[in-house]
């Protein structure tokens, strides 16, 4: 099976907050079922997110890290970079300036 049907990509946009958070990690962790190896999670459209959001995203990490998926992000703006740089997640996932920057590495690996 090749690599690139291993990615599932979740495009987040909007305001990601308590009231849409757990649907956000639900959505995520469904995956693991899909056989997905890696999770991309593109934030390009998101405009704001909170600690819960980031709280939900923390939790999807650890769920699909004990089955075996990575989970990985891309295009986070300023404010999603500072949260986190601030709580230290910048050291846990690994992110990505673009979707097209995960591709190359990607390809790279094959």
């Amino acid at each position: 099976m090749n690599q690139q049907m291993q990615v599932k990509v979740i495009k987040l946009s909007g305001i990601v907050n308590t009231t849409n958070s757990q649907e956000l990690r639900q959505n995520i962790t469904n995956l693991i079922e899909s056989g997905a190896k890696t999770v991309l999670v593109d934030c390009q459209d998101v405009s704001f997110m909170d600690s819960s959001a980031l709280g939900a995203l923390v939790l999807a990490f650890k769920t699909l890290r004990a089955a075996d998926t990575k989970l990985v992000l891309c295009s986070i703006n300023e404010q999603v970079r500072i949260l986190f740089e601030l709580t230290g997640m910048d050291k846990v996932f690994e992110i990505f300036p673009t979707q097209d920057d995960f591709n190359q590495v990607l390809l790279s690996k094959n």
